[in-house]
């Protein structure tokens, strides 16, 4: 049986130290393993790791133009949680550690509720809870899709 994949999100920041403590607050895990003063592994769980890497070092990881978070969307990183709490828990957790809360209104679609947080370099997370059995409910032909 083969190992269950990992996803590893790499991302630009301009300080380190502050963005591993705003991850920190949220409730990521550093790992000392591959972290260093220009680069933090932050563990959201087995699978799913956010890179945090200094501009200058993650721009020898490409030729192209880095993105300005604060004003360019380059992706929308959505996590799940496991309760509509759990994700007011994080977005409230983000605002309190610096970080931008509600940049984009609160989805509540009754199955699936969301919201969406900035970190402090304008990156965005959409932590969301999905309950399965609703969302089978409402769309028991699986989700309607507008021809191309």
């Amino acid at each position: 049986m083969s190992a269950p994949q990992m996803i590893f999100v790499n991302l630009p920041v301009a300080d380190v130290a502050r963005s591993t403590a705003f991850y920190e607050a949220i409730g990521f895990t550093r790992d000392d393993r591959f972290s260093n003063e220009m680069a933090s592994a932050m563990q959201l769980s087995d699978t799913i790791t956010v890179m945090i890497l200094h501009r200058d070092f993650f721009q020898t990881f490409t030729d192209k133009t880095i993105a300005d978070s604060h004003a360019a969307t380059e992706v929308l990183i959505c996590i799940s949680r496991d309760s509509r709490e759990a994700v007011d828990a994080i977005n409230e957790r983000a605002a309190a550690a610096g970080g931008r809360a509600d940049v984009r209104p609160v989805q509540d679609m009754g199955f699936m509720y969301g919201r969406t947080f900035e970190d402090p370099d304008g990156h965005m997370f959409e932590p969301m809870f999905m309950d399965m059995e609703a969302a089978m409910a409402a769309f028991p032909d699986g989700p309607a899709h507008e021809p191309a």
